[in-house]
């Protein structure tokens, strides 16, 4: 189901909690408002569609996947850069990372760790900064 998006700056601000397989709906739905909105963005995090869990879905440039649990492990590379966000209007500074790799579990909860660089590492570090609070 495609949700709203949360534009409330106190609820992003706070972090998420653990994501447990009872929250594949919301990891379906992460997906399907990340199609619908395709066109604007190439990734989301479950806060910004209301829910406070671990979980983000990343578009990889062929295909969108959910991510429940995702942790940064390794990173090298930093680079200053401009992001907008879905949530918010405009865009802003930060400081992302040229490679990094990360764990998380996938949508049959298998853990995963993979390596990503270039623009998919950078979607999936603003993702992550989602569920930490942080807002670019």
């Amino acid at each position: 189901m495609v949700r709203p998006i949360m534009k409330d700056v106190f609820f992003l601000n706070q972090k998420s909690e653990p994501a447990y397989k009872t929250d594949k709906q919301t990891a379906q739905d992460l997906l399907d408002t990340l199609k619908a909105h395709e066109k604007e963005c190439v990734g989301m995090a479950a806060n910004m569609i209301g829910v406070k869990k671990n979980i983000i879905a990343v578009n990889m440039g062929f295909l969108n996947i959910a991510m429940f649990n995702p942790k940064i492990v390794k990173k090298s590379g930093p680079y200053d850069t401009e992001e907008g966000c879905l949530s918010l209007t405009g865009v802003r500074p930060c400081t992302r990372y040229q490679e990094i790799e990360i764990e998380y579990q996938d949508m049959d909860f298998k853990k995963q760790r993979q390596k990503y660089s270039g623009w998919i590492a950078q979607i999936i570090q603003h993702e992550c900064d989602h569920l930490e609070g942080i807002i670019i």
